[in-house]
């Protein structure tokens, strides 16, 4: 039966009350830890507050046990003052406190998950400031390490998606101190719990895992560091949780030992998309995702996609050196690479990796010809976004024109040399063949795309076209505007308004027709 006690919203106050303000009322303490324990919502969010203002209080007081806690029957029969046992007894109650509210971050309802967990986070800024154990002051300080592994233990969980508790403890996260000893605690649970494991994935577990570390905000300089939960009282500039390049070393180690273990697919798509910009720009080597990346480059299909924009991101700044880039790059373009969620950021990277003017010519012939002979079979909104993608190739490239001026003989109309079956672009042929697949683009039912494929008709102009506005067209922004009637001008009827029927202005009319009756 789960305890029930009367003036649900005043009994905790009341209890927490008495017992700070008379030590003869220590014993109460047993009843609101009672009431901490009641099933009831409301119930146990009263509890936890009163608790959580007890402790603090007692906290601050310095009416804690400080140093190793003894046994309390050992306390009874040792040599210690009152004010000593009564030390002794409510630590021994404090760290019963902590247990349940561990417990609660489990609870059913949302409302007592996150009361738990901002009295858990109001008893570790009170432990900093008011530390129960001697700590390694050279290493940690004062912070409370200890309760913050056990938290995020907790929050860590195996069988509970915490993705919306976890998004609370995000502001936490915006103090030094908190991120910096948070993501240590992140990397030791991850191998412990993984290698127990046997690296075999947990796909709630390390879905909670990417939540937590997502929401992990980096600074990017030092002056960033400016905000902690404690503030050591000796010698705070020489704390690590201070230090910027602490923070990168302890997200880097982090990341790393993340994804050294074997991911669900959907968890790779997921660190995929905040790779470029949330991930390696606060690593303190990124290079050291080269593996990672290039492994997930190899997989093909989406991942390979969001692959690219980590890798642009090693190429152009960290001169990451990939053999065959091009070649998987080029056997990347598929009949579904039209109509998969991240198709503007690909076309967008692919325009940036075919830009150099340095590219050999077949090489860029093969991907002219490639995305060409896909066209065919492609949607409209597809369609406004490659052929556009062609041109700036020719354009760039003057050396490909031979594709769209080729002289034909009618033998060489029978066959087409280029292999598209062929992964090594340098054997593909597509130097020896034509854009003829543009020409029957010119006959699309579509008018914006039978518009566009005749460009070719004339000699393109000098400027590239901007893709960049067409990356994000939709099929229904695409109807919308053929649906949209096209603005004509007015064409006047009449001079004069008509005020009467069969009457105008100036009775024309009447001027040239008789209607009186015989």
């Amino acid at each position: 039966m789960p305890f029930v006690f009367e003036r649900n919203n005043m009994a905790p106050a009341k209890k927490r009350n008495e017992i700070l303000e008379s030590k003869k009322h220590a014993n109460d303490v047993f009843d609101l830890l009672e009431m901490l324990q009641s099933y009831n919502e409301k119930d146990a969010i009263n509890a936890i507050n009163a608790c959580s203002k007890l402790f603090c209080t007692l906290l601050e007081r310095k009416d804690l046990h400080r140093g190793t806690l003894p046994d309390e029957e050992e306390a009874l029969r040792g040599e210690y003052t009152a004010q000593q046992k009564y030390e002794i007894f409510m630590c021994h109650r404090y760290n019963s406190c902590k247990e349940i509210v561990f417990e609660h971050l489990d609870h059913e309802e949302h409302g007592v998950k996150e009361s738990a967990l901002c009295c858990l986070m109001r008893f570790a800024e009170s432990e900093g400031q008011h530390p129960l154990e001697d700590l390694d002051w050279s290493e940690h300080y004062s912070f409370p390490r200890e309760l913050i592994q056990l938290l995020v233990g907790r929050l860590l969980s195996k069988t509970t998606d915490n993705a919306l508790l976890l998004s609370r403890f995000q502001e936490y996260l915006e103090m030094g101190d908190v991120r910096f000893y948070v993501m240590s605690a992140i990397r030791d649970s991850v191998t412990k719990v993984m290698d127990r494991n046997k690296g075999i994935p947990l796909p709630v577990y390390q879905s909670n895992v990417f939540s937590l570390m997502s929401n992990i905000s980096m600074p990017s300089n030092e002056s960033e560091l400016c905000t902690f939960m404690i503030t050591q009282e000796t010698k705070h500039e020489d704390w690590k949780a201070t230090k910027l390049n602490e923070h990168r070393r302890a997200f880097e180690k982090m990341w790393l030992c993340f994804l050294k273990y074997k991911l669900p697919p959907s968890m790779y798509k997921r660190v995929l998309v905040i790779m470029h910009d949330s991930i390696l720009p606060h690593m303190s080597k990124p290079t050291l995702m080269i593996d990672f990346l290039t492994a997930a480059y190899d997989v093909g299909g989406a991942i390979s996609l969001l692959a690219l924009n980590g890798l642009f991101v090693l190429i152009h700044q960290h001169n990451l050196d990939y053999p065959d880039f091009y070649k998987k790059l080029y056997n990347l373009l598929e009949p579904s690479v039209f109509h998969v969620k991240y198709r503007a950021r690909f076309f967008h990277l692919a325009n940036v990796f075919l830009s150099s003017s340095h590219l050999p010519v077949y090489l860029v012939a093969a991907f002219a010809k490639r995305l060409a002979r896909l066209a065919l079979t492609a949607p409209p909104t597809a369609l406004l976004i490659v052929l556009p993608f062609i041109y700036n190739l020719i354009r760039r490239h003057p050396a490909c024109r031979v594709l769209i001026h080729r002289p034909t003989s009618q033998d060489d109309l029978m066959e087409d040399p280029y292999k598209m079956d062929e992964e090594d672009p340098a054997k593909s042929c597509a130097l020896e063949s034509s854009l003829w697949e543009i020409k029957t683009l010119q006959e699309h039912y579509h008018p914006e795309v039978s518009k566009t494929a005749k460009l070719i008709n004339k000699p393109l102009s000098q400027q590239e076209d901007d893709i960049d506005e067409l990356l994000e067209i939709t099929a229904f922004e695409l109807m919308e505007r053929d649906l949209k009637a096209p603005s004509t001008k007015t064409i006047p009827l009449e001079f004069e308004t008509a005020t009467q029927l069969l009457k105008g202005g100036g009775d024309v009319l009447q001027d040239h027709f008789c209607l009186d009756l015989l």
